[in-house]
């Protein structure tokens, strides 16, 4: 676990500024996750394979390579970081 000390010289109270940015943060980046899971969807409509069967064939070396597969593999890794950055912000908390 990592612990985190915030220290301001304003009189303004800082946690409630840092929990507004973290749901605002997390908001943005769960319209992100769904779009993202929106264009995986249309990839795999699109040649007929699940994300997961796509991977297995392009990590044998059965596709070749294309623009569209480039993309799909960036959506896969952008779909990764972002469920990593949700799961980080999810487990935040204050303990005053």
């Amino acid at each position: 676990m990592a612990a985190l000390t915030l220290i301001t010289d304003s009189d303004r109270q800082l946690k409630p500024l840092i929990e507004a940015a973290i749901v605002n943060e997390l908001r943005l980046l769960e319209a992100g996750l769904r779009r993202t899971q929106s264009r995986l969807h249309s990839f795999e409509k699109r040649y007929g394979l699940t994300t997961a069967e796509f991977l297995t064939r392009y990590e044998n070396d059965e596709l070749g390579e294309t623009l569209d597969l480039a993309e799909w593999i960036g959506e896969v890794r952008l779909l990764a970081r972002l469920q990593e950055k949700i799961e980080a912000l999810r487990n935040v908390r204050f303990e005053n």
